[in-house]
């Protein structure tokens, strides 16, 4: 746990004078398929920065953020980021299913790393995502995306103009 905090400590000396360019990492993997239904593995990775921005996560307000702070708010970022997310295959809504939450380091911060998946019935050909995070208040953030395949890798960069991805399953 050590690490983390002072990946936080680091963190927490930008929370509190800037707000730089807002992105975060969406990955989807299509796993292999089912007999009845379509599994999309996904890890989230959302900046600490950001999300404190939106959520005011330090508990104590003293300018660090801490794991046991982010470990507290975990649930309130979950609500938060999984109702700004929606996906459909072939027009039916896919159920969101969380796993876990961690803390991913990029270089440019710490961030929340929310592991899910999409479970979508049957085998839809596509699937649409609705990605909304952060638009409401901030319109300069962008979601990058990564959808690997059987057949491959993608990557679509998302936007408040363009918040809705088609992407190909197959």
């Amino acid at each position: 746990m050590r690490p983390f905090a002072a990946a936080f400590a680091l963190l927490a000396a930008g929370l509190v004078h800037a707000h730089s360019a807002s992105d975060a990492y969406l990955t989807l993997t299509v796993a292999a398929p089912q007999a009845k239904a379509t599994v999309i593995e996904a890890q989230w990775d959302i900046a600490l920065r950001d999300l404190h921005f939106a959520l005011g996560l330090d508990d104590d307000g003293d300018g660090n953020l801490t794991w046991a702070e982010v470990k507290r708010q975990a649930p309130r970022i979950a609500h938060y980021a999984y109702g700004s997310l929606r996906a459909s295959g072939d027009g039916a809504a896919c159920a969101l299913e969380p796993s876990r939450f961690a803390i991913a380091d990029r270089a440019d911060g710490a961030y929340a790393a929310l592991f899910f998946r999409f479970v979508c019935d049957g085998a839809p050909r596509a699937v649409a995502l609705d990605y909304g995070l952060f638009f409401a208040i901030d319109p300069s953030h962008r979601g990058i995306l990564v959808l690997r395949t059987d057949n491959g890798a993608s990557s679509a960069l998302v936007s408040p103009d363009n918040a809705r991805v088609d992407l190909r399953l197959r």
